[in-house]
């Protein structure tokens, strides 16, 4: 499974710079952009769980048809194989 990493966010920018109006907003834009980025990360991380949580389901469910498969098999094997009986001889 491969994850995207999410680009740093530059916290060096200086205060005089904050206060002005025009870098607040392309701060605005940036947040928004950044907003934008952590709502789509996090609906492929919900699309990436649906599917590992559909593919755990169908795995579980092979899981039993094989258990069921084992038991039905060994039971007919328990009835076609003679039993062996261990007897002492008293002499």
């Amino acid at each position: 499974m491969m994850c995207e990493v999410m680009p740093t966010i530059n916290e060096d920018t200086p205060m005089s710079q904050r206060g002005s109006q025009s870098s607040g907003s392309e701060s605005d834009t940036h947040f928004e952009q950044l907003m934008v980025n952590m709502l789509d990360e996090r609906d492929r991380l919900l699309d990436t769980l649906r599917e590992t949580q559909e593919s755990l389901g169908l795995s579980q469910q092979n899981l039993e048809d094989v258990l069921y498969d084992r038991d039905s098999l060994q039971r007919q094997l328990n009835s076609a194989l003679p039993q062996v009986r261990v007897c002492r001889q008293i002499t």
